[in-house]
Protein backbone atom coordinates (compact mmCIF):
# COMPACT_ATOMS: atom_id res chain seq x y z
CA UNK A 1 0.00 0.00 0.00
CA UNK A 2 2.79 2.18 0.31
CA UNK A 3 2.61 3.89 -2.89
CA UNK A 4 0.14 1.03 -4.39
CA UNK A 5 -2.41 1.39 -7.04
CA UNK A 6 -2.15 4.69 -8.07
CA UNK A 7 -2.19 3.67 -11.64
CA UNK A 8 -4.77 0.90 -11.99
CA UNK A 9 -2.71 0.25 -14.81
CA UNK A 10 -4.66 -2.34 -16.89
CA UNK A 11 -8.08 -3.50 -14.69
CA UNK A 12 -9.18 -1.53 -11.66
CA UNK A 13 -11.02 -3.78 -9.95
CA UNK A 14 -7.03 -5.88 -9.38
CA UNK A 15 -5.15 -3.17 -9.21
CA UNK A 16 -3.55 -4.19 -12.54
CA UNK A 17 -1.39 -7.43 -10.86
CA UNK A 18 -0.81 -10.42 -12.79
CA UNK A 19 -3.87 -13.17 -11.91
CA UNK A 20 -1.38 -15.71 -9.21
CA UNK A 21 -5.20 -16.99 -8.13
CA UNK A 22 -5.01 -20.65 -6.63
CA UNK A 23 -7.68 -22.23 -4.26
CA UNK A 24 -5.54 -24.15 -1.34
CA UNK A 25 -5.66 -24.81 2.00
CA UNK A 26 -4.21 -23.11 4.83
CA UNK A 27 -3.87 -24.50 8.05
CA UNK A 28 -3.29 -22.50 11.64
CA UNK A 29 -0.71 -23.62 13.92
CA UNK A 30 -1.45 -24.84 16.45
CA UNK A 31 1.18 -23.93 19.14
CA UNK A 32 1.87 -20.46 20.76
CA UNK A 33 2.87 -17.69 18.67
CA UNK A 34 5.75 -15.97 19.38
CA UNK A 35 4.24 -12.76 18.50
CA UNK A 36 0.81 -11.95 19.43
CA UNK A 37 -1.47 -9.26 20.88
CA UNK A 38 -5.45 -10.29 21.89
CA UNK A 39 -6.03 -6.54 22.44
CA UNK A 40 -7.34 -7.10 25.83
CA UNK A 41 -5.36 -4.43 27.55
CA UNK A 42 -7.59 -1.61 28.45
CA UNK A 43 -4.91 0.28 25.93
CA UNK A 44 -2.77 -0.16 23.14
CA UNK A 45 0.81 -1.26 24.15
CA UNK A 46 3.12 0.57 23.03
CA UNK A 47 5.37 -1.84 23.67
CA UNK A 48 4.62 -3.82 20.81
CA UNK A 49 3.10 -1.12 18.52
CA UNK A 50 4.10 2.60 17.09
CA UNK A 51 2.02 5.16 15.83
CA UNK A 52 3.70 5.99 12.07
CA UNK A 53 3.04 10.06 11.54
CA UNK A 54 5.88 10.48 9.32
CA UNK A 55 4.30 12.02 6.51
CA UNK A 56 1.54 14.34 7.95
CA UNK A 57 3.28 17.47 7.33
CA UNK A 58 3.91 16.50 3.49
CA UNK A 59 0.78 14.61 3.16
CA UNK A 60 0.69 10.76 2.75
CA UNK A 61 1.46 8.80 -0.03
CA UNK A 62 -1.15 8.14 -2.81
CA UNK A 63 -2.77 11.57 -2.74
CA UNK A 64 -4.13 10.26 0.74
CA UNK A 65 -6.55 12.60 2.55
CA UNK A 66 -5.86 11.62 6.19
CA UNK A 67 -4.03 12.65 8.97
CA UNK A 68 -2.40 10.09 10.95
CA UNK A 69 -2.88 10.49 14.83
CA UNK A 70 -0.58 9.21 17.72
CA UNK A 71 -2.29 8.25 21.06
CA UNK A 72 -5.47 9.82 20.29
CA UNK A 73 -8.11 7.46 21.28
CA UNK A 74 -10.56 9.26 19.01
CA UNK A 75 -8.54 7.05 15.95
CA UNK A 76 -6.92 4.02 17.86
CA UNK A 77 -8.08 3.04 20.80
CA UNK A 78 -9.01 -0.94 22.19
CA UNK A 79 -12.76 -2.00 22.68
CA UNK A 80 -14.71 -4.70 23.85
CA UNK A 81 -11.29 -6.61 23.20
CA UNK A 82 -10.21 -5.10 19.53
CA UNK A 83 -8.67 -2.86 18.55
CA UNK A 84 -10.31 0.14 16.88
CA UNK A 85 -8.65 2.31 14.13
CA UNK A 86 -11.32 5.00 13.57
CA UNK A 87 -11.19 7.47 10.95
CA UNK A 88 -13.13 10.85 10.82
CA UNK A 89 -14.35 13.95 9.11
CA UNK A 90 -12.54 16.42 11.21
CA UNK A 91 -10.00 19.57 10.61
CA UNK A 92 -7.47 20.07 13.27
CA UNK A 93 -5.35 22.74 13.76
CA UNK A 94 -1.46 23.50 14.63
CA UNK A 95 -2.14 25.42 17.69
CA UNK A 96 -2.97 21.18 19.27
CA UNK A 97 -1.50 19.12 16.21
CA UNK A 98 2.07 20.92 15.25
CA UNK A 99 2.20 17.93 12.70
CA UNK A 100 -1.16 19.28 10.70
CA UNK A 101 -0.74 18.99 7.32
CA UNK A 102 -4.29 20.42 6.49
CA UNK A 103 -5.78 17.00 5.98
CA UNK A 104 -9.72 16.95 6.66
CA UNK A 105 -9.97 13.44 7.59
CA UNK A 106 -8.09 11.39 10.97
CA UNK A 107 -7.19 8.31 11.58
CA UNK A 108 -4.28 6.02 12.79
CA UNK A 109 -1.48 4.29 11.49
CA UNK A 110 0.08 1.52 13.80
CA UNK A 111 3.12 -0.34 13.12
CA UNK A 112 4.87 -3.59 14.87
CA UNK A 113 8.27 -2.79 16.87
CA UNK A 114 9.16 -5.89 16.62
CA UNK A 115 10.34 -7.12 12.70
CA UNK A 116 8.59 -10.65 12.07
CA UNK A 117 10.40 -12.92 9.14
CA UNK A 118 9.17 -16.28 7.47
CA UNK A 119 6.19 -17.92 9.44
CA UNK A 120 2.30 -18.01 9.74
CA UNK A 121 0.86 -14.73 10.00
CA UNK A 122 -3.49 -14.49 11.20
CA UNK A 123 -5.04 -11.16 11.94
CA UNK A 124 -9.03 -11.14 12.33
CA UNK A 125 -10.15 -8.14 11.40
CA UNK A 126 -13.50 -6.49 10.38
CA UNK A 127 -13.68 -4.19 7.79
CA UNK A 128 -15.13 -0.52 6.69
CA UNK A 129 -17.28 0.01 3.88
CA UNK A 130 -17.81 3.80 3.78
CA UNK A 131 -17.11 4.45 0.31
CA UNK A 132 -13.40 6.49 -0.09
CA UNK A 133 -12.08 4.34 2.68
CA UNK A 134 -8.77 2.61 2.24
CA UNK A 135 -8.28 -0.32 4.94
CA UNK A 136 -4.99 -2.36 5.15
CA UNK A 137 -2.87 -4.92 6.38
CA UNK A 138 0.53 -5.14 5.04
CA UNK A 139 4.24 -5.17 5.52
CA UNK A 140 7.42 -3.39 4.72
CA UNK A 141 10.85 -3.77 5.61
CA UNK A 142 12.34 -1.46 8.27
CA UNK A 143 14.65 0.17 5.17
CA UNK A 144 15.06 0.52 1.71
CA UNK A 145 13.48 2.53 -0.76
CA UNK A 146 9.94 1.59 -1.92
CA UNK A 147 9.40 -0.89 -4.17
CA UNK A 148 13.09 -2.30 -4.62
CA UNK A 149 13.01 -3.36 -0.91
CA UNK A 150 9.47 -5.18 -1.44
CA UNK A 151 5.58 -5.34 -0.17
CA UNK A 152 3.35 -7.63 0.89
CA UNK A 153 0.00 -6.54 0.84
CA UNK A 154 -1.87 -9.36 3.26
CA UNK A 155 -5.14 -7.35 3.30
CA UNK A 156 -6.20 -4.00 1.15
CA UNK A 157 -10.18 -2.87 0.12
CA UNK A 158 -11.40 -0.34 -0.77
CA UNK A 159 -14.88 1.19 -0.08
CA UNK A 160 -16.21 1.89 -2.91
CA UNK A 161 -15.63 -1.97 -4.19
CA UNK A 162 -16.61 -3.06 -1.23
CA UNK A 163 -15.83 -7.42 0.01
CA UNK A 164 -13.36 -7.43 -2.57
CA UNK A 165 -10.28 -8.37 -0.97
CA UNK A 166 -7.04 -8.27 -2.49
CA UNK A 167 -3.62 -9.42 -1.61
CA UNK A 168 -0.54 -8.19 -3.57
CA UNK A 169 3.25 -8.56 -3.74
CA UNK A 170 5.09 -5.45 -4.93
CA UNK A 171 8.64 -5.41 -5.64
CA UNK A 172 11.79 -3.35 -8.09
CA UNK A 173 10.84 -5.63 -11.12
CA UNK A 174 7.10 -6.23 -9.96
CA UNK A 175 4.86 -3.05 -8.98
CA UNK A 176 2.27 -0.99 -10.03
CA UNK A 177 4.53 0.92 -11.64
CA UNK A 178 5.30 -1.10 -13.89
CA UNK A 179 1.78 -2.97 -14.36
CA UNK A 180 3.36 -6.32 -12.95
CA UNK A 181 2.64 -6.16 -9.70
CA UNK A 182 1.68 -9.99 -8.58
CA UNK A 183 -1.98 -10.30 -6.47
CA UNK A 184 -5.12 -12.10 -6.98
CA UNK A 185 -8.59 -10.95 -5.12
CA UNK A 186 -11.49 -12.52 -3.34
CA UNK A 187 -15.01 -11.59 -2.63
CA UNK A 188 -16.33 -11.76 0.61
CA UNK A 189 -20.04 -10.94 0.99
CA UNK A 190 -19.63 -10.37 5.01
CA UNK A 191 -16.24 -8.68 5.13
CA UNK A 192 -17.95 -5.90 6.42
CA UNK A 193 -20.16 -7.17 8.69
CA UNK A 194 -18.28 -9.85 10.13
CA UNK A 195 -15.02 -10.71 11.36
CA UNK A 196 -12.53 -13.34 9.27
CA UNK A 197 -9.19 -14.44 9.41
CA UNK A 198 -6.64 -12.99 7.05
CA UNK A 199 -3.63 -14.88 6.72
CA UNK A 200 -0.37 -14.94 5.61
CA UNK A 201 2.38 -18.13 4.77
CA UNK A 202 5.70 -16.71 3.74
CA UNK A 203 8.61 -19.30 3.42
CA UNK A 204 12.02 -18.74 1.97
CA UNK A 205 10.73 -19.44 -1.56
CA UNK A 206 6.90 -18.89 -1.29
CA UNK A 207 4.28 -16.51 -0.13
CA UNK A 208 0.87 -17.61 0.27
CA UNK A 209 -2.26 -15.27 1.01
CA UNK A 210 -5.66 -16.31 1.83
CA UNK A 211 -8.52 -16.17 5.13
CA UNK A 212 -10.60 -18.09 6.97
CA UNK A 213 -8.21 -21.05 6.39
CA UNK A 214 -8.70 -20.66 2.50
CA UNK A 215 -5.04 -19.44 0.19
CA UNK A 216 -6.52 -17.48 -2.50
CA UNK A 217 -2.96 -15.99 -3.70
CA UNK A 218 0.26 -17.56 -4.19
CA UNK A 219 4.00 -16.76 -5.68
CA UNK A 220 6.56 -19.00 -5.85
CA UNK A 221 10.48 -17.76 -6.27
CA UNK A 222 10.99 -20.61 -8.91
CA UNK A 223 12.21 -17.92 -12.04
CA UNK A 224 15.28 -15.51 -12.54
CA UNK A 225 14.99 -12.33 -11.26
CA UNK A 226 17.29 -12.03 -8.41
CA UNK A 227 16.79 -9.32 -5.48
CA UNK A 228 14.40 -7.41 -7.91
CA UNK A 229 11.87 -9.85 -8.34
CA UNK A 230 12.05 -11.36 -4.86
CA UNK A 231 13.59 -9.35 -1.55
CA UNK A 232 11.41 -11.31 0.81
CA UNK A 233 14.80 -12.46 2.48
CA UNK A 234 14.56 -10.23 5.37
CA UNK A 235 12.24 -9.44 8.38
CA UNK A 236 9.77 -6.93 8.00
CA UNK A 237 6.98 -5.22 9.82
CA UNK A 238 3.54 -5.28 10.15
CA UNK A 239 1.35 -2.47 9.52
CA UNK A 240 -2.43 -1.92 10.71
CA UNK A 241 -3.73 1.15 9.09
CA UNK A 242 -6.97 3.16 7.73
CA UNK A 243 -6.37 5.62 5.28
CA UNK A 244 -9.00 8.02 2.96
CA UNK A 245 -8.86 8.74 -0.07
CA UNK A 246 -6.18 8.97 -2.24
CA UNK A 247 -5.68 7.66 -6.13
CA UNK A 248 -7.34 4.13 -5.83
CA UNK A 249 -9.27 4.46 -2.63
CA UNK A 250 -10.77 7.75 -3.36
CA UNK A 251 -11.24 6.60 -6.86
CA UNK A 252 -15.23 7.19 -6.43
CA UNK A 253 -15.14 9.95 -3.95
CA UNK A 254 -15.20 10.63 -0.06
CA UNK A 255 -18.91 9.24 1.24
CA UNK A 256 -18.49 12.15 3.74
CA UNK A 257 -21.95 11.28 5.62
CA UNK A 258 -20.86 7.64 6.17
CA UNK A 259 -18.34 8.64 8.26
CA UNK A 260 -16.67 7.53 10.97
CA UNK A 261 -15.99 4.61 10.14
CA UNK A 262 -13.51 2.09 11.45
CA UNK A 263 -11.51 -1.25 11.11
CA UNK A 264 -11.86 -3.65 14.08
CA UNK A 265 -9.29 -6.19 14.85
CA UNK A 266 -9.59 -8.88 16.90
CA UNK A 267 -6.26 -10.15 17.07
CA UNK A 268 -3.00 -10.43 15.98
CA UNK A 269 -0.81 -13.45 15.53
CA UNK A 270 2.18 -14.73 14.06
CA UNK A 271 4.02 -17.65 14.29
CA UNK A 272 7.78 -18.08 12.97
CA UNK A 273 9.28 -20.76 10.55
CA UNK A 274 12.74 -21.23 9.97
CA UNK A 275 15.16 -17.75 10.30
CA UNK A 276 16.06 -15.44 7.47
CA UNK A 277 19.68 -15.71 6.81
Amino acid sequence: MLIAAAMLLQTTSSLGATNYSVDVPMKTPTTTPEFADEFNDPEIDTEKWRYDTSRNAEGWFNNEKQYYAADRPKNARIEDGALVIEAHRESLSRSGFADWGGQEYTSAKLVTRQLLGYGFYEIRAKLPCGRGTWPAIWMLPETGEWPDQGEIDIMEMVGWDANVVHGTLHSGAFNHRLGTQRGAQVTIPSACTAYHRYQLSWTRDRILIGYDDRGYMEVRDDQPGGHAAWPFDRPFALILNLAIGGDWGGKEGIDDAALPQRMSVDYVRFWPAPEID
